[in-house]
């Protein structure tokens, strides 16, 4: 569970950081602050600049790129915000799982959330691939969900089970 978060927390803080450092170029080269440039330095070499110049559509396609880039850039924030998710956590539905199936070893994710206004309940585990997968299914089916299912809600509230096996 905190690889992930930790891979989106190194993830927008490189590209945080990728960003700050261009704006302060693009800031530093526009107030001519930049030790070692004159005045009047190229930005682009004179095959590019040439290039450039004859095709004005170039331009629009960096420029068309570059927001698409954006618009990705700033749902995969969204998304490790937490926006996009649907359903409350339950958090005694999460610790009953947690106890019910606490001979497993190496489950690194593990929840439950209530999702909808039809109130349906989702269990989400991951299991390392050393564990016996039918019999974690076996005890859920037995036990662990319909105890989840009558303290969260009620027992005909319809459930999706969903066991990840990690490589």
């Amino acid at each position: 569970m905190m690889r992930q978060y930790a891979g989106n927390r190194i993830g927008l803080a490189v590209v945080g950081g990728l960003l700050l450092a261009l704006a302060g170029y693009g800031w530093l080269r526009a107030e001519d602050k930049l030790p070692g440039l004159s005045p009047r330095a190229k930005v682009l070499p004179d095959r590019t600049a040439a290039a450039v110049a004859d095709q004005p559509w170039a331009l629009w396609l960096v420029a068309l790129v570059l927001l698409v880039l954006a618009l990705i850039t700033l749902r995969w924030l969204l998304l490790c915000l937490g926006w996009g998710r649907r359903g409350s956590r339950t958090g005694t539905g999460t610790a009953m799982l947690c106890i019910g199936l606490k001979d497993v070893q190496g489950l690194s994710r593990v929840s439950a959330r209530v999702v909808g206004d039809a109130a349906r309940l989702r269990i989400t585990l991951n299991c390392p691939a050393s564990a016996d997968v039918g019999s974690v299914v076996a005890k859920l089916d037995r036990e662990v969900v319909g105890r989840i299912r009558r303290e969260v809600r009620d027992d005909e509230v319809g459930t999706v089970v969903r066991v990840h096996v990690r490589r």
